[in-house]
């Protein structure tokens, strides 16, 4: 659709006030100049009617220098139409030169200012022998006017680009820093969480280890000292000790997640460490009906990590993987160097985590697998971080993950990293 026919493009292009100042100004001129010819009034409402509409030509490709050629060409008119270089009118060239000089680059309005003075003093030839002859020292003067409204004009512009730059690099630096302190307030969040989330474990933990010891021994006891023919109260021991052993599991657990962890670092290869979580993997029973590719970076050279550590984060990190691939899916660990930084990258092609879950996965106790108890990822995110690294995770339904671990290579990298959190 024609923008000017547009309702909406009019008033996003044609403000009121460009309407009344220029409308107020070309009509006076028109009623009140020395000249009010049919010809040069017609010539004046098409300059005010342009003016108006300057913002929505400057819109368009090459709009200043589309505006700085209609503008001369009616100004060119006006003077034409009431006496030429000695027309009471001149001063109208002015305008093409403000838009030259807020438009163009210095050598564009250079160029521009030029194009004007001469066309003005074209307007000499068109002189006839009973027309109005002014004075050399007038025509300078009226020449020399338009260089140095065009020069200040372009400076005055070039400093309101300058500023303009200078506050949209502002703006982003302050949403750059916003963005970082809500990651921070985030970070810090989580962390509080997890230091109560922790203490409560673990003192539960420490309640549940003493009568859980109690009633394993109890029912082992018991099924020694049943009667052969008593089948059902056997199972039922076996089972009571079986649920034991996995509360007890369950409670080593909340030790681990909340017990502060103490570093082992040495110069250690990550291949090394992937390769022996991908066997440990590949051990576990049942085993998983998937298929695992590597992919390692020659870039990463040996690096001080605590390797039992890490293997356990990739070991879990490949378990999640495989839980949420179809049967006979593919699962592939890969290793990259991103700056300082170590990557390695589990990607499934399983059924991908919902948006809306995406930034809860890593806090504790919350999780979509039935049965499960939310802390796997939760202690991955906490050895990570130990080691000043970070986790990013992307996901699509129905498309599978991408589970991202960075680890920092040198102790700048981990000195700054922890910067970066607190």
């Amino acid at each position: 659709m024609d923008p000017f026919l547009n309702s909406d493009e009019l008033r996003r292009y044609l403000r009121a006030q460009d309407i009344i100042v220029w409308g107020l100004l070309f009509a006076a001129i028109a009623l009140l100049g020395p000249d009010r010819s049919n010809y040069s009034i017609t010539a004046l409402c098409l300059l005010g009617l342009f003016q108006a509409f300057e913002r929505r030509i400057l819109a368009v490709p090459h709009g200043g220098v589309i505006s700085f050629i209609a503008k001369l060409s009616l100004c060119a008119l006006l003077l034409g139409f009431t006496n030429g270089i000695a027309s009471r009118y001149y001063w109208v060239l002015i305008l093409p030169i403000l838009s030259a000089g807020t438009t163009m680059g210095l050598l564009g309005a250079s160029i521009a200012i030029e194009i004007v003075c001469l066309v003005f003093l074209l307007f000499i030839y068109q002189l006839g022998p009973d027309q109005e002859i002014l004075d050399v020292p007038e025509i300078f003067l009226r020449v020399l006017i338009l260089p140095v409204i065009g020069y200040l004009t372009h400076e005055l512009a070039q400093a309101n680009r300058t500023n303009a730059r200078n506050y949209q690099a502002a703006a982003e630096q302050l949403a750059e820093a916003n963005r970082h302190l809500q990651e921070a307030e985030a970070a810090v969040r989580r962390s509080d969480r997890l230091a109560a989330l922790g203490q409560l474990s673990a003192g539960l933990a420490h309640e549940l280890r003493n009568p859980l010891g109690t009633i394993k021994a109890s029912a082992e006891m018991l099924g020694k000292n049943l009667q052969d023919c008593d089948d059902v109260a056997r199972e039922m021991a076996g089972f009571i000790s079986t649920e034991v052993d996995r509360t007890n599991s369950l409670v080593t657990r909340f030790l681990d997640f909340a017990r502060p962890l103490a570093l082992q670092t040495e110069e250690t290869t990550l291949d090394e460490v992937i390769d022996r979580a991908i066997a440990q993997v590949e051990r576990h029973q049942p085993p998983f009906d998937v298929s695992i590719y590597k992919n390692y970076s020659p870039d990463i050279r040996p690096f001080p990590f605590d390797g039992e550590l890490m293997e356990r984060v990739i070991y879990n990190l490949i378990v999640n993987a495989a839980q949420a691939s179809p049967p006979q899916g593919a699962i592939t660990v890969k290793t990259r160097l991103t700056g300082d930084m170590a990557e390695i990258a589990v990607i499934d092609r399983g059924a991908g985590i919902e948006p809306k879950h995406l930034e809860n996965i890593f806090n504790p106790f919350f999780t979509t697998k039935r049965g499960g108890v939310g802390l796997g990822l939760a202690i991955v995110s906490k050895i990570v971080d130990e080691h000043g690294g970070r986790m990013a995770v992307e996901s699509e339904p129905g498309h599978g993950s991408v589970f991202r671990v960075y680890l920092p290579m040198t102790e700048a990298g981990r000195s700054s990293t922890a910067s970066a959190a607190l």
